[in-house]
């Protein structure tokens, strides 16, 4: 059976070369369960590094301006993208 495995970066930008500053991970296939600050380091440096390791980007987030005044805020991580890789269940 197929299932599918879903990463999602967010970087420092909007540039998908750009540094990975989060991450979280699903497995849908079951081997493994991950939880928020499980590992020290990102599974790539940035997410042209995801590509390369044969992950599907499918979505980032809209690039919408910052409303004035909000530019230094830090409510949430603005470049998220979110990868998958389809994989078969052992």
């Amino acid at each position: 059976m197929r299932r599918q495995n879903v990463l999602v970066l967010w970087l420092t930008d909007s540039a998908l070369d750009s540094p990975v500053v989060a991450w979280s991970k699903w497995d849908g296939a079951g081997d493994a369960h991950h939880m928020a600050g499980d590992e020290e380091t990102p599974p790539f440096s940035n997410g042209v590094a995801a590509l390369r390791a044969g992950w599907r980007l499918f979505q980032a987030s809209q690039l919408n301006p910052h409303y004035p005044g909000a530019e230094t805020q830090t409510a949430y991580l603005k470049y998220e993208f979110w990868f998958e890789r389809i994989v078969d269940e052992a």
